[in-house]
Order: structure tokens, then C-alpha cells, then sequence
């Protein structure tokens, strides 16, 4: 592992945390366990709507592209096809959002969010942005939006590694 230069300051905290573990000196077991931070936080947050990050993520890309055909649905947040599959009738049979066939291609299921699915998404804004908020609320404002920034570098500079495609949206 090669190390950068870093402020001392900076470099001696890294350093006394990875001499209290070695796992906390590693960028993929520290983004995993934050993944697992977040999504509790999130369901902490968002409890009274009974939707999972998965599921948001995948209305939330519904409501922000319109209706879209189930492997563009997989595309649009990162998730394998099957996975799609088996999340989209568990929100159908809410009545969250519909499908139905293409009119081109038979072989095509369309996805679409419904009203009550449009409604339950603006229902679920401001906890879902308090669970995202809580992720980060430890660090000071400005290394918050520096948090982020390095966070969407790392997926845009890495995505082709990603073992299910996600289409990342053109810088424009």
C-alpha cells in the first residue's frame, strides 16, 4: 500500500485507528460497514413506509425517468436484472407502481410508478434525507459536501469494475 503525503495531523489519526484495528485502514471493509450504517439508519428513518433502500432507489429512478422497461429500471440504480425482478412485483402488489407489456416487443415488461407510488415517494423525502443527513452528520458541514464529492468521484472513476452495470448519468 503506498501512502500519499498527508497533513500530519490527518496521517496520525489514520494511523491510531488502524493500529486499534487493521480493518479500519481499509477503503472496502470501512465503505461496507458504512453501507450497513446507513441502510439501518434509513429504515430507522423510514419505518412507518415500509420500503427498503433497494425499493426507493428503484421508485425514486421510476419517478425521476417516467416508465421504463424492467432491465433499463436495473440499469438506471445499479442493481442485477433478477433483483429488479423480484423487487418490482412486491411494489406492484402494493399498489406502488404497474407494469405492462410493450407494444413493440411482448418480451418487455414496462414499469411505472402509480399515484399512490408518486405520493409515498414525496411522503418519504424529508426521512429519507434525515437518514442520509445522519449518515454524515459526524463530520464538519464543509467535509461533508468534500465526503460526497469523493464518494462520486470513486463510482464515477470505477464503475466499469462493478460487478452489475450502472448507467451513470452524463457530465454535463
Amino acid at each position: 500500500m503506498t501512502t500519499t503525503k498527508r497533513p500530519i495531523a490527518i496521517q496520525t489519526e489514520i494511523d491510531a485507528a488502524r493500529h486499534r484495528s487493521t480493518l479500519l485502514g481499509r477503503p472496502g471493509f470501512l465503505i461496507r460497514r458504512l453501507h450497513q450504517v446507513h441502510c439501518s439508519l434509513f429504515l430507522e428513518e423510514t419505518e412507518a413506509f415500509g420500503i427498503t433502500p433497494v425499493q426507493y432507489s428503484l421508485l425514486t429512478a421510476l419517478e425521476q425517468h417516467g416508465e421504463l422497461d424492467q432491465n433499463t429500471v436495473a440499469l438506471e440504480v445499479g442493481l442485477e436484472r433478477t433483483t429488479v425482478a423480484e423487487v418490482i412485483p412486491r411494489l406492484e402488489a402494493r399498489g406502488l407502481l404497474q407494469r405492462r407489456q410493450s407494444e413493440t416487443d411482448r418480451r418487455v415488461k414496462l414499469v411505472k410508478l402509480t399515484r399512490k407510488g408518486k405520493t409515498l415517494v414525496r411522503k418519504m423525502e424529508a426521512a429519507v434525507q434525515r437518514a442520509h443527513d445522519r449518515t454524515v452528520d459526524h463530520l464538519p458541514p464543509a467535509d461533508r459536501e468534500r465526503f460526497l464529492l469523493y464518494l462520486i468521484r470513486l463510482v464515477e472513476a470505477t464503475n466499469e469494475h462493478g460487478s452489475v452495470p450502472y448507467r451513470l448519468p452524463p457530465v454535463e
